[in-house]
This record gives structure tokens, sequence and C-alpha cells, in this order.
């Protein structure tokens, strides 16, 4: 989130008098074809039009008219492993930052590197999505919008991250778990149905469906191109008008 400064102001300011300036030596100069007249027009009219830009700017920012404040969302992207979840939050994420909103994007994969102890029982996990919740408080209070994909697979930590925050917009990504297993580069899905991965999502732990979705996208019918802009869509629909 960006303020524009006075600095900044001044030097808008000045950069454009540069340009209307010298249109005004060069039509004085034409006119009346003295360049001491010119010049001295010049040299007024900069001084006495970069005060008034400047006074111009700062009323202007005060004045609220037609101004239209962004409530901070949450788009919480849940489903099972693989499902699509990171890469229609991430083609999401790019669209919106086009609409220059204030955003930041969490992702499960980059909080588990950076606290690598987080555990996978059902305990561990709801105390970490109260982590997770407490994190987008703190940047919604700086009015900043989020984009989150976690697997949250139980009911009880989504709906603690839909008290927690401020417009919560659940995004069920729906995929049948045969369409993950087929999407497994990583092998996960092999590792839990052989009992080396335990507390996994949809094999050896459940996966609770969220019953209140704003959005439910189902990837094994819809592309990501698809999702991503369905998604915008309704943010532009209720956020960003």
């Amino acid at each position: 989130m960006y303020k524009e400064t006075n600095q900044r102001s001044i030097v808008k300011g000045i950069s454009w008098r540069i340009v209307a300036t010298t249109t005004t030596i060069i039509i004085v100069y034409v006119f009346f074809g003295r360049l001491d007249l010119a010049i001295a027009a010049g040299m007024i009219e900069t001084v006495l039009k970069v005060g008034l830009y400047w006074i111009h700017e700062r009323v202007w920012f005060k004045v609220h008219w037609g101004k239209k404040k962004i409530e901070p969302f949450n788009l919480w992207f849940t489903g099972l492993p693989l499902s699509g979840k990171t890469a229609i939050a991430d083609a999401v994420y790019e669209e919106l930052e086009k609409l220059h909103i204030p955003l930041e994007r969490i992702d499960a994969k980059d909080i588990r590197d950076l606290i690598p102890d987080i555990g996978f029982t059902r305990e561990d996990r709801n105390r970490h999505m109260h982590r997770i919740g407490f994190l987008i408080q703190k940047l919604q209070k700086n009015s900043i919008s989020t984009v989150a994909s976690f697997v949250s697979p139980y009911k009880e930590s989504r709906k603690a991250i839909r008290d927690m925050v401020t417009n919560n917009i659940i995004v069920y990504i729906k995929a049948d778990i045969e369409t993950c297993k087929q999407r497994d580069y990583k092998g996960v899905y092999d590792k839990a149905l052989k009992g080396e991965l335990q507390n996994f999502s949809g094999i050896n732990d459940v996966y609770e469906e969220p019953q209140h979705a704003e959005i439910i996208i189902d990837t094994d019918v819809t592309s990501v191109e698809e999702a991503a802009k369905t998604i915008v869509k309704y943010i532009r629909k209720h956020y960003v008008k």
C-alpha cells in the first residue's frame, strides 16, 4: 500500500511545469518576438503554478468525495491435496494485483517452510489455523486483503477463520480424489496409501466438505483460467466495484 508524499507531489508538479513553461516561453516569443519577455513570463508562471498545483493536490487528497473505500477481504481456498487450490489461488492473486488493491498471498507450503515443526493432527491443524487467522487479522487492520490457500480439512477450523477475519470468502476447490491422485506428481497419495504418511486428508484422515462456501469450483470440469475468472468476477461484484 502506497501513500502519495509531499515530495512526490512536488516532483510531479515540477516535471509538468518544465513541459508547460517551455510551451509558454515558445508562445510568448512567437507572439512578441522578445526572448527576455518570454523567459520572464515562463519563470513567473512556473513559480506561481507549481505552488498552486501543490495546493490543489493537497486539497483533493483531503476531499473524500469520489473516493471509494475497499473493505479488506480474505479469499480462503480449501480442498483436498492437489485439488488445484494453489494454482487457482496464484492465478486469482495475479489478476487481483492488476486492480491495484493492497493484497497479500498466503500459502500453506510457504508457512510450513517457515514453521517446519507444525504437526498434522487435528489439534495441530486447528491451532495452526488460529495462527493464520491472527496473521490475516493483522493484515486486514492495515487494509490489506489476502488470498490464502490451505487444505483446512476441518469445519471447526474454517469456522474459526470465518469468525476471526473480515469478509471471509470460502472458495471450495472441489475435485474427485481419483483426479487428485492423477495429479500427484509428488507421490504423496501413494505414500499415504502405503501408510508412510499419517493424517493425510482424504486417505487416512477426513476432509469435511464446506457446507456454506461462497464459491465452489469443480476442477474436474473447470480450468484454472475459468476458475480465476469466476472468482475475480465475484470480488469485483462484491468488493471492488
